[in-house]
């Protein structure tokens, strides 16, 4: 507001300190009794920050790249390299577990805790012969029946954003949605020509960045006819939501956008909404983390818990704190290093109460925020997107295999 009535330059690091320090995880808005969208508002005033001076290098780098489909590909190949060869996990081990990590270790360990994460053996059930390591499988002849479409007049249509550090990085999580979609009743339509949803590009206050990508999208999600839209990254999630918003001054647009949005869910709603059928058992104790921009953003609170409740044999533990931010918030982990890991610190002592095996969240950068701060903590955990629980219930439960 100071800004805006000429009493504070925007160039002024009065200005600058206080913007860029703000998480965004946005947990003021649910609060606020005057109903203040202080996320739009955050975004707005990035954007005027950008126009008097430029963002640190390492975020100018990481927007450009992941906004730039033919810098992307290459880019997120060579992390899944990194990753596969052990280099990134290696890095993350060396220098001390207290204070802030550098740069470079702390993208490494974030890459790291992206790997596909092994469920502790206890909850694999022995089998004899050569395949005991294997999840165990029911026989061709005895596997259950496909589960039964719990509204046999509907079978709804999904588009899955699969999102760019999504489907660079966590392909397996984007493959385990559409399994666990279609099992639960739903008909996934492939969506051609969808891209980076712009969440990224909106935090950092490029918003015209933001609204070609929105366009790209709403443009590729119109033209498919789904019925919804299924998010598996909260947020891409709440950045779809807010695609009318963003778009509201495009009069070409503004109307297909708040159309797009209204059809966007995450999959935890998705799949609570239609049960979801249970599997076989998983005896796991895990904690749920709740992503920011699931929470406080979209509103969503109960479908994850309702979604874990389907899995047999699943135990959740409670997470002290659980609606503190995880202090990834996009780049905010990378550009403030500082107040980063004190923030991520937390999150991970918290998770380390609980004694759970392993951590549960919905969204790619927590995943990786959390994970990471686990690994540099030297306690790393396993690190799972809910579907991912789900999925290996019915996988288990021979419902359908992996091709």
């Amino acid at each position: 507001q100071a800004v805006v009535e000429g009493r504070i330059n925007p160039a002024a690091d009065a200005f600058h300190t206080h913007i860029e320090r703000c998480l965004g995880c946005r947990a003021c808005e649910p609060v606020c009794p005057s109903g203040v969208a202080y996320g739009h508002l955050l975004e707005l005033a990035r954007r005027v920050g950008r126009e008097v001076r430029s963002p640190p290098l390492i975020a100018r780098l990481a927007l450009r790249v992941l906004g730039t489909p033919w810098l992307a590909r290459p880019a997120l190949l060579a992390a899944r390299l990194l990753r596969a060869l052990k280099l990134a996990a290696a890095v993350a081990r060396l220098g001390p577990r207290s204070g802030p990590p550098g740069p470079l270790r702390l993208g490494m360990a974030m890459l790291a805790a992206s790997a596909p994460s092994r469920l502790p053996d206890r909850t694999r059930p022995e089998r004899a012969g050569p395949d005991h390591s294997r999840p165990a499988r029911a026989p061709a002849s005895r596997a259950p029946e496909p589960p039964p479409n719990p509204r046999p007049d509907t079978r709804p249509t999904v588009g899955v954003l699969l999102g760019c550090v999504q489907a660079g990085l966590f392909s397996r999580v984007n493959r385990a949605t559409v399994r666990v979609l279609e099992a639960n009743g739903y008909t996934v339509t492939a969506v051609p020509d969808q891209g980076c949803c712009g969440a990224l590009h909106a935090h950092a206050g490029d918003l015209e960045a933001a609204r070609r990508m929105a366009r790209n999208n709403v443009d590729a999600f119109d033209a498919a006819g789904v019925d919804f839209l299924a998010m598996n990254a909260s947020g891409c999630g709440a950045a779809v939501a807010e695609y009318g918003t963003l778009l509201a001054g495009d009069p070409a647009y503004a109307a297909k956008a708040a159309k797009i949005a209204a059809q966007s869910r995450d999959i935890s709603q998705l799949l609570a909404d239609r049960g979801p059928v249970p599997g076989a058992p998983i005896h796991l104790s895990a904690t749920l983390d709740a992503p920011c921009h699931l929470l406080h953003a979209q509103g969503v609170d109960g479908p994850p818990n309702a979604v874990l409740a389907k899995v047999p044999g699943l135990q959740v533990l409670p997470l002290p704190n659980a609606a503190e931010c995880c202090g990834g918030a996009g780049l905010y982990g990378i550009t403030q290093r500082e107040l980063g890991s004190r923030i991520g610190g937390d999150k991970v002592q918290s998770v380390l109460s609980t004694g759970a095996d392993a951590v549960v969240t919905g969204n790619p950068g927590c995943m990786m925020q959390i994970g990471a701060g686990l690994r540099l903590a030297g306690r790393p955990l396993a690190i799972l997107h809910p579907v991912e629980l789900l999925d290996e219930s019915y996988l288990r439960a021979g419902l359908y295999d992996r091709s």
